[in-house]
């Protein structure tokens, strides 16, 4: 259970790569606030890459790659709290059938033996 929360938290650091994308996409290429922006990504990327190889030392990497599309989720909700985006019922349909599908692949995995 420690490296499914540690892998959650891990996929949540990594969702906020989109944030500094989104934001030095609003930027003039050569400006600090680019640079600033793009630091901010690479910074992100770094942490969730070591983060990244220490959960897959202590689960199946099945497992680990099931739990990556909840950075959907993740990405809906940070667009929705940073740049005011809307959350339309799809959106939140979308989002439950990604949670259902990740419960679904795990469930199955345990009957079969290989977590």
């Amino acid at each position: 259970m420690k490296y499914y929360i540690l892998l959650h938290i891990m996929l949540l650091i990594y969702s906020t790569s989109g944030i500094f994308s989104k934001l030095a996409a609003g930027d003039f290429l050569g400006s600090s606030a680019f640079f600033a922006c793009y630091a901010g990504m690479l910074a992100v990327l770094f942490v969730y890459a070591i983060g990244w190889q220490q959960v897959i030392k202590h689960m199946p990497l099945s497992v680990a790659f099931a739990n990556r599309p909840v950075t959907i989720v993740w990405g809906m909700l940070w667009g929705y709290v940073v740049f005011g985006e809307q959350i339309t019922t799809m959106n939140i349909i979308g989002a439950f059938i990604i949670v259902l599908g990740i419960e679904v692949y795990l469930r199955g995995d345990k009957v079969s033996g290989h977590e």
